[in-house]
């Protein structure tokens, strides 16, 4: 959608109050189990959302599910005093469910026992229709010409009880999601993309969940500036031991004792109590708690014997970075070159950013270790078994393989 299509300004609403009111919270089995039923009772999709406690509690669980039905109206669910929806769960089962950003929500809603077997992602249907803004906020404006406050998204929602602003900010996060799921749904079905949608949400359904990364402490923001093993060490022990304490205590790790403070002691070292609060990070209320555990843990690291020393982070299964490709291998910079453009200009016919007509990784995997056949049949099998979707490969083989194959000539050609 072009800023030209959208909604004017002056005819934005501000959608200040849920329609029935603010619902009351579902706190006991008597009322989740008379939810269950309004909802069983109720037609069409549903609209579903959950607000987590991100930044300041170390799970991810949910700490308020929202829904809404024609028919049922709308339901906000505490889910720690009610943490088993696997009824509600059943009662929906032929339901399809609207959910904005579903990757963001489906595990906390899992724990729950509440699986979508249909999904109706508005976030992915805004992406393959080409709007430049995605959020829910914006969508809403721009497709309905409505305004959501949006103000709550980033509080703790671990608080209880939580506060009647917030829970209006929750309820009105369903109240329009399936008008905005039809109109979507009209778009994607003009523009012959509905088809596409639809096998990008089952395939969202289908993913299985993530592994466990490997050596997580890695990823500590600012751990390129640690240049020896011995840093390293010590970045992973504090890692180690500042994620068991959040655990313990179920606050974001960030919380405890931040990234900065890790990587500034790996650097320093600090020997004494003195020295580690000459760190500012080490002297906050939660980090001085653990003044002798962050010391003993930073001695633990520099008694390690060489052989115990983490080794620095080798090449994963997968290609470099793509800014290292014309020094490794300057004929595959080619091709990423070139398949990037041919994918490119077809998102910009499709109106679709590239990460959603054809993953990135599948286009560096593809043109880093290429068939040897470069014709379409095989180019779709590679594309195939680096998951992609069939739409995608429908859309994206021909350019590709004819891309490759030029490329190819022309350097034998030149050679």
């Amino acid at each position: 959608m072009t800023d030209d299509e959208l909604i004017p300004a002056s005819e934005i609403v501000p959608l200040l109050e849920p329609r029935e009111g603010i619902p009351p919270v579902i706190e006991d089995p008597a009322a989740l189990a008379a939810a269950v039923s309004a909802f069983a009772k109720g037609t069409g999709p549903v609209a579903v959302d959950a607000e987590r406690a991100s930044g300041y509690r170390y799970s991810g669980r949910a700490y308020l599910v929202q829904l809404r039905r024609a028919g049922a109206g709308s339901a906000l669910i505490d889910p720690i005093a009610c943490p088993d929806l696997s009824e509600l769960d059943a009662a929906l089962a032929d339901a399809e469910v609207v959910l904005h950003a579903a990757t963001q929500d489906l595990a906390c809603l899992a724990e729950l026992g509440f699986t979508p077997r249909r999904l109706f992602d508005t976030e992915l249907a805004g992406r393959l229709l080409g709007y430049e803004r995605v959020g829910l906020g914006t969508m809403v404006e721009n497709v309905l010409g409505l305004r959501l406050e949006k103000g709550h998204s980033a509080a703790d929602w671990s608080h209880r009880p939580l506060p009647e602003d917030w829970l209006r900010y929750a309820a009105l996060d369903v109240e329009v999601l399936i008008e905005l799921r039809d109109v979507l749904h009209d778009e994607l079905a003009a523009s012959g993309k509905l088809e596409w949608a639809q096998e990008e949400f089952a395939s969202i359904l289908a993913a299985p969940p993530s592994p466990p990364r490997t050596d997580p402490w890695r990823r500590t923001s600012g751990i390129h500036r640690v240049r020896t093993l011995r840093g390293l060490a010590v970045v992973r022990e504090l890692w180690t031991l500042r994620d068991e304490l959040a655990r313990d205590t179920d606050l974001a790790p960030g919380r405890v004792l931040p990234d900065s403070a890790i990587v500034t002691a790996a650097l320093e070292q600090p020997r004494t109590t003195k020295a580690l609060t000459e760190i500012p990070p080490f002297t906050g209320r939660s980090a001085r708690r653990h003044l002798r555990e962050w010391l003993n843990a930073i001695g633990r690291a520099r008694v390690l014997s060489e052989a115990q020393l983490p080794q620095p982070s080798g090449p994963g299964d997968g290609p470099p970075p793509a800014n290292r490709w014309a020094d490794r291998d300057p004929a595959a910079a080619k091709r990423l070159a070139a398949a990037r453009a041919a994918v490119a200009a077809l998102a910009e016919t499709h109106h679709m950013p590239t990460e959603n007509l054809l993953q990135p990784e599948a286009v560096r995997r593809l043109t880093w270790e290429p068939p040897a056949d470069l014709g379409e049949e095989t180019v779709a099998a590679r594309l195939r078994s680096l998951g992609a979707r069939e739409w995608q490969i429908a859309l994206v083989t021909a350019p590709l393989s004819t891309a490759l194959i030029r490329l190819a000539d022309q350097d034998q050609f030149e050679s």
